[in-house]
């Protein structure tokens, strides 16, 4: 997959664009079916399937004053789980108030036709975008006639089995219901980060732990709890028990130990792959981690295949 950080850059090095534009937090399942949909549209137009999106996340910018904004995905974990998904191009725009300010007219005919030359543009049920979300499917369908490129808009029902949704896989992981949110999901929830020596565990010092190093403050991690995950670092799986602690201002981060193997303390980065919440709460207990609790934890992750 090329990633461009500008439509600018991307101008002349695609052929025959077909193109949607979204957040796509989570790369879900609905969206799975919009890139499906691109990919196979793009073949027969012997072209590529190409996303535009945009960071930071226009609420960010728009509404700086909320400070409640979550997101499945940071910016890195989307790119990956992207190019999973089988996209050719992503276009990442930077998003500012001042592109805030672009008409649906001026997207569609200097940016979408303009810099991209698409051939055909697929939007998703009730998707909306330009100034003031003026844009959606009927304005398209009208643009289409006078520019002559082709317009397709994805019906609900084959987007959303469950109506799976961003927002439902958001409320599954803030409930700490993980199953449900990788089902919807249709992979694992993931933290990819870099990797440091983790601070241990308070009253259980021989358990070497790492920590992964969040630095987006929008991606969502689950509530407080004991988590059954696989490591992937350097190439390898490792099983592993990650700890979701809070401190007393109600920050989250993440620590983890490996249930079999010792860490490989050269690499730096690392993906985390959650598959179970084994218990729920804050691990910390006045301060320090019930031995009995996370000796429990890991006999039950031990017993579990994946």
């Amino acid at each position: 997959m090329k990633v461009f950080n500008s439509t600018s850059k991307a101008t002349g090095k695609i052929k025959n664009a077909v193109v949607t534009t979204g957040s796509f937090d989570g790369v879900h399942i609905g969206h799975k079916v919009i890139i499906n949909r691109l990919n196979q549209l793009a073949r027969d137009q012997d072209g590529e399937s190409v996303l535009i999106t945009f960071h930071p996340h226009p609420r960010k910018v728009l509404y700086p004053e909320q400070k409640d904004l979550k997101l499945i995905n940071s910016q890195e974990e989307k790119i990956e789980l992207l190019s999973k998904a089988g996209l050719d191009n992503l276009i990442v725009i930077p998003f500012s108030v001042e592109f805030s300010k672009t008409s649906s007219h001026d997207f569609v005919t200097e940016i979408l036709i303009g810099e991209l030359g698409a051939r055909i543009v697929v939007i998703g049920h009730n998707h909306h975008f330009g100034h003031n979300r003026k844009g959606d499917y009927s304005y398209l369908h009208a643009l289409s006639k006078e520019y002559g490129f082709g317009v397709e808009e994805i019906p609900l029902k084959d987007i959303e089995n469950e109506t799976v949704s961003s927002t439902k896989i958001r409320k599954a992981l803030l409930e700490g219901n993980i199953q449900r949110a990788n089902a919807y999901l249709d992979h694992q929830y993931i933290i990819s980060s870099g990797l440091i020596n983790g601070q241990g565990l308070p009253g259980m010092n021989e358990l070497k732990t790492i920590r992964s190093l969040i630095t987006e403050e929008e991606k969502l991690i689950p509530p407080p709890g004991i988590y059954a995950t696989n490591l992937l670092q350097g190439g390898k799986w490792l099983k592993s028990m990650s700890f979701v602690l809070e401190n007393e201002h109600g920050k989250r981060f993440v620590e983890s130990a490996l249930v079999y193997d010792p860490f490989d303390e050269k690499i730096n980065h690392g993906t985390l792959y959650f598959y179970k919440k084994i218990t729920d709460g804050n691990p910390l207990n006045n301060g320090e981690v019930s031995r009995t609790k996370v000796n429990e934890a890991r006999e039950m992750i031990e017993e579990l295949i994946y």
